[in-house]
């Protein structure tokens, strides 16, 4: 086994390394991530995330895409809602909605899964997530409102797949509840008042300490990030999963307030983005398991087809049916 130290180092310097090529080469960041980390992982061996990290790995991945989720919210204009905001409240929950029900049913006919499983694989697969969409929307740089839709979509869809994700595992795993639409609505209660509520109090107290000159300016960036690390681990003890939906609340409130500047702010996440995006994609593509790919059927194949050729183009359609997105702008969002 390579040394941790020699690890930690080959994750930090491919994952920067593999952005940079892909910058190069005009080719999303993404693609080459997920290769240097299935090489560096499964194939030469060089790297092993669960023995690297233990216990502490899926916590760490966890608060690096709250980072992430608070980064994209600073960069959400509420200016942009009056003509993209119809199709985007219609993404997370018509199109979410769709998505779920076409993965549900292709995971219990295709893939033969029981229907509390498929069900809960379904509530998994609506998330796009700010990780995967806003490295692409940097390389490809769309015009248009198709990319601020997407860029709002992939960012709020987040929290709203997680939450959806624990609460259908919780009505899995508590057999005995007896009223399944409460206990879902109380669920989705609760994460939004935690979230708007620590997200806002966050923002309000940032902004407060920000303007009142509380904090120098060396130490901004730094009580910023711990700021949001604090609340995104206050909110998930509380609720499970309402800590992306704090940093998402507290990115976006801070993004389109008139009271202090944010610009270094949003600079220094921008460049922790880039670092943890490298570090999160190479530790994941190294945990893959060379014998399950080894053993993929055609029937998860025919599954992924689904996902992309119904379940995503359907979720659009719906969700931009009688609105002004364009065809050809449609099309980009399937």
């Amino acid at each position: 086994m390579t040394d941790p130290f020699i690890q930690l180092a080959a994750i930090g310097v491919v994952g920067l390394g593999a952005q940079w090529l892909a910058w190069r080469i005009r080719l999303p960041s993404i693609l080459l991530l997920l290769v240097a980390g299935f090489l560096l992982g499964p194939v030469f061996g060089m790297i092993d995330p669960d023995t690297l990290l233990g216990d502490a790995l899926f916590p760490l991945v966890s608060l690096a895409v709250g980072i992430i989720l608070f980064e994209g919210g600073l960069t959400l204009n509420l200016k942009d809602l009056p003509v993209a905001g119809q199709v985007i409240l219609r993404l997370i929950t018509v199109g979410a909605l769709a998505t779920w029900v076409v993965s549900a049913l292709g995971a219990r006919y295709i893939l033969g899964f029981s229907w509390p499983i498929a069900i809960l694989t379904g509530a998994i697969l609506i998330v796009t997530g700010p990780t995967v969409v806003g490295p692409l929307l940097r390389q490809i740089r769309p015009k248009g409102t198709a990319g601020k839709i997407l860029k709002w979509e992939g960012i709020l869809i987040d929290p709203v797949g997680a939450v959806l994700a624990v609460l259908v595992f919780e009505v899995i795993r508590l057999e005995e509840i007896s009223n399944v639409t409460s206990f879902l609505l109380l669920g989705v209660v609760q994460s939004l008042l935690v979230g708007l509520t620590f997200g806002l109090l966050g923002a309000g107290l940032l902004i407060f300490m920000l303007k009142r000159y509380l904090v120098p300016d060396h130490l901004q960036n730094g009580v910023t990030l711990l700021l949001v690390v604090g609340l995104f681990a206050l909110s998930d003890v509380l609720v499970h999963e309402s800590g992306l939906l704090t940093v998402t609340v507290m990115g976006i409130a801070m993004a389109n307030q008139p009271w202090v500047p944010v610009r270094h702010i949003l600079e220094f996440k921008e460049n922790l983005q880039v670092l943890l995006i490298g570090i999160l994609f190479i530790m994941l593509a190294g945990r893959i398991n060379t014998a399950i790919l080894s053993n993929i059927t055609w029937e998860a194949l025919l599954f992924v087809l689904l996902l992309i050729v119904v379940a995503r183009p359907l979720g659009v359609l719906l969700s931009t049916w009688r609105t002004p997105v364009g065809a050809k702008e449609r099309v980009f969002l399937m």
